[in-house]
């Protein structure tokens, strides 16, 4: 038990975090904490992955659309006497479609969930995190409008918009909900970046030796984040999309894959003193134009700070 260490997968029921946990379990050593909103359904993948890897595999509800949520789920990951936290991996996520949503604390559900829960339970986190430690945050090739993902540019004027957008949506629901998902995305990268470089400075607590890097699992027909589209375009996504996984020189991959990747960030000792860095699949690159603009950057910070203190 002394020499474990446990990392924190958070939306580990299924896909990639579901299989970037079965990789990390592989590697050894790792007591793996998945998290999923409904308590029945993260016991389940617990106890599935468990089964398959022999290792020891904790299941933990949290519902990140929930700030309160958050705070309690920490309190109960610090307390419950696991090894040493040694790596968080903010892997939950989501995209609608079908029209704009607020969580009970009043924030543009994509927003809220995609990156200022994250924000949160990493703050609340990084101070019982032991060194050396790594942090990654899963973002996504279509927050940059350089590449053809065939998603709308993000659109990011600042943090406090995404939170409380002023007024009804230009675009259709479609369009807007798909914009919403870029610019959460621009946000993972953006807070990567601030937070190595916060650490890097010593502005915020947090153990001797920690790395934080975004990570761009590429596209993954098939899994759940096309749940809120038309049926149509939900049935290509699960069972014609997949075929495009063989084709040579797409940033297509199964879930296996790119969990296998998003792994390498936690398991792989070369990657020990990389920080502030971007992958696509294994390959670090260049993120889009706007991820590296410190005043976006600092602006995400301060007024996600701002919105989760007032809750």
């Amino acid at each position: 038990m002394s020499d474990q260490r446990t990392v924190l997968i958070t939306g580990g029921t299924g896909s990639l975090g579901y299989q970037a946990a079965k990789s990390i379990a592989a590697d050894g050593g790792w007591l793996v904490v998945i998290t999923g909103r409904r308590s029945a359904e993260v016991g389940r993948a617990a106890a599935a992955l468990g089964a398959e890897t022999g290792a020891e595999i904790v299941g933990m509800p949290l519902d990140l659309g929930v700030l309160a949520d958050v705070r309690r789920f920490t309190g109960e990951l610090v307390n419950r006497g696991l090894p040493p936290l040694h790596a968080i991996v903010g892997n939950a996520g989501m995209q609608t479609v079908s029209g704009s949503a607020v969580t009970a604390d009043g924030f543009e559900q994509t927003f809220a969930v995609n990156h200022l829960a994250h924000f949160l339970l990493v703050r609340e986190l990084l101070p019982h995190l032991a060194s050396p430690g790594r942090i990654v945050l899963v973002a996504s090739g279509t927050h940059d409008p350089a590449k053809r993902t065939g998603m709308p540019a993000p659109g990011y004027t600042d943090a406090r918009s995404l939170a409380r957008p002023d007024g009804p949506a230009p675009g259709s629901p479609a369009l807007e909900g798909r914009r919403r998902y870029t610019a959460s995305k621009l946000c993972n990268v953006l807070m990567a970046y601030e937070l190595a470089r916060r650490l890097a400075a010593g502005s915020v607590e947090g153990p001797a030796a920690v790395t934080v890097n975004a990570f761009d699992p590429g596209l993954m027909p098939g899994t759940g984040l096309a749940r809120d589209y038309p049926t149509v375009q939900a049935l290509a996504w699960r069972y014609l999309m997949p075929a495009l996984t063989v084709l040579p020189g797409l940033n297509v991959h199964s879930p296996r894959r790119s969990g296998a990747a998003l792994a390498q960030l936690v398991t792989d000792p070369e990657l020990a003193a990389v920080t502030g860095r971007y992958f696509s699949g294994a390959r670090e690159i260049r993120s889009s134009a706007d991820s590296y603009d410190l005043g976006k950057a600092a602006d995400l910070w301060e007024t996600s700070a701002d919105l989760v203190e007032a809750r």
